[in-house]
């Protein structure tokens, strides 16, 4: 049996032992993470367990793996015991000098730093109020919004051949057409919306809420033919029907504004933030200096036996 495979099973062991921690999880208290870093909180096999040292792996796991630990705090250094003890055993054996887990190893610690380095340049990035006020200005049209109501008419490329004019799932493009914009005409001559929502409308989420559609922002990725007809209205207009893949749209514009500055400061910083960000990695990336010196190397991977 290869070295490699002989491993496999105490692979599988280590990695489902913080499982076994997570099981009947229930809501606990979280003081072991507000803890002083130097607080002694256990100890195992004579030795003192801080608090930093168990908040280290509490950090990296989910709010609710967080609870299940600290529920069972035994179980949880016992496992973290455990953990201990054999990557100690294996560091004795000296396993952390051989490949793979040598590379493997290097290439965390590489990521980890890697990942350090970007959160403290993260950090250090300052955004201030005339940032947020001036793109505020600039894109202030991104903050545009618009609540709406919407009437929807689908059709099919290959209806039932049992249709009938009333059937609003299994409607010809053609007549479905033709039925948008009869309901359009009523409007224009003063039928009641919702009443035909109600009525006609084939998207039953919506329906069921009046046509309410909630908000729609000119910065949301949705087919600039509905922003064109959404943001050309003004409140309590209609638009004309708006073909679409799969049927045809009748909005009607309830609110139409922009949202206020203090609303979206937040956003707009963490967006200035992660684009000042992407900007800076995006020049150490194009300063590397790269010359590939064989190129057989990078030829297609063998096939494996």
């Amino acid at each position: 049996m290869l070295e490699s495979d002989r491993m496999k099973p105490l692979a599988a062991l280590v990695l489902l032992l913080p499982v076994l921690a997570f099981a009947q999880a229930a809501p606990a208290p979280t003081t072991l993470l507000t803890l002083p870093p130097d607080t002694v909180v256990a100890t195992i096999d004579g030795q003192k367990v801080l608090a930093a040292d168990l908040q280290a792996i509490m950090r990296a796991l989910s709010p609710q793996q967080q609870e299940a630990n600290l529920k069972n705090p035994r179980m949880f250094l016992e496992q973290y015991g455990l953990m201990k003890r054999l990557s100690g055993l294996g560091e004795k054996a000296g396993l952390d000098q051989k490949s793979p887990l040598k590379e493997q190893l290097a290439y965390g610690r590489m990521l980890g730093l890697a990942q350090a380095q970007l959160q403290a340049s993260q950090d250090q990035v300052k955004i201030t109020p005339d940032d947020i006020q001036k793109f505020y200005d600039t894109n202030k049209d991104g903050y545009t919004q618009a609540r709406i109501k919407v009437i929807y008419v689908p059709f099919s490329a290959n209806p039932t051949s049992d249709q009938n004019a009333s059937d609003k799932r299994t409607l010809s493009e053609s007549d479905a057409k033709a039925k948008a914009e009869k309901l359009y005409a009523d409007l224009q001559a003063g039928a009641d919306f919702v009443k035909l929502v109600k009525e006609n409308s084939g998207d039953s989420a919506s329906a069921s809420k009046d046509g309410d559609f909630g908000t729609i922002r000119r910065s949301d990725q949705i087919p600039e033919e509905i922003k064109g007809a959404i943001f050309d209205l003004k409140p309590g207009q209609v638009s004309k029907p708006v073909r679409q893949p799969n049927g045809f749209y009748i909005f009607r514009a309830e609110e139409i504004g922009t949202e206020p500055l203090e609303k979206v400061r937040a956003q707009i910083s963490e967006r200035l933030t992660s684009s000042r960000m992407t900007q800076s990695v995006e020049d150490l990336r194009k300063s590397l200096a790269i010359k590939i010196e064989n190129e057989a190397a990078f030829g297609p991977a063998p096939v494996a036996k």
